[in-house]
């Protein structure tokens, strides 16, 4: 069995300024890296991504980058202990795949999919993915949010 999970949505703005949102660190820390992100996603960077409600900040390997198409990125996998709410820390003995592909839509739109992939396979792994499946889907409606109404949907959520 192969752990990995899609989310996707579309936004009402044309792919290159919904990509730049995401690309931008100062535009990535509105609405999404609640404690702030250090870097531009470009092929061969290693980031910080720091969160309020996932604290201390961590590296985030940039792999690839085709700009207004496609980033992905590698960062440490997280397994959760059943009933965690929230999460405790990353396990980091391991990564995981995220890939982000922006295609613009025959409306002026852009449809952002997200994957994640690489988990063990094991309950732990798999109550991880499932985070991180419900965070992915939190990061899609906070673009959303910020790219066509500059609304950070995640200010004070945490912290």
């Amino acid at each position: 069995m192969e752990i990995n999970f899609r989310v996707s949505g579309r936004i009402a703005k044309p792919v290159e300024e919904v990509f730049e949102a995401v690309a931008d660190p100062a535009q990535l820390s509105q609405y999404f890296t609640t404690g702030g992100a250090k870097g531009r996603l470009e092929t061969g960077a290693t980031v910080m991504w720091d969160f309020h409600d996932f604290p201390g900040a961590f590296p985030v390997e940039v792999i690839e980058v085709v700009p207004n198409k496609k980033i992905v990125l590698e960062w440490p996998g997280h397994e959760a202990e059943s009933g965690e709410i929230g999460a405790k820390g990353r396990d980091g003995d391991y990564r995981t795949t995220v890939t982000m592909l922006f295609k613009p839509t025959d409306d002026g739109r852009t449809l952002v999919e997200i994957v994640e992939e690489g988990w063990r396979e094991t309950a732990e792994a798999l109550r991880g993915s499932y985070m991180n499946c419900e965070g992915w889907t939190g990061v899609i409606l906070a673009l959303k949010a910020w790219v066509e109404h500059g609304i950070n949907l995640r200010q004070g959520l945490y912290k």
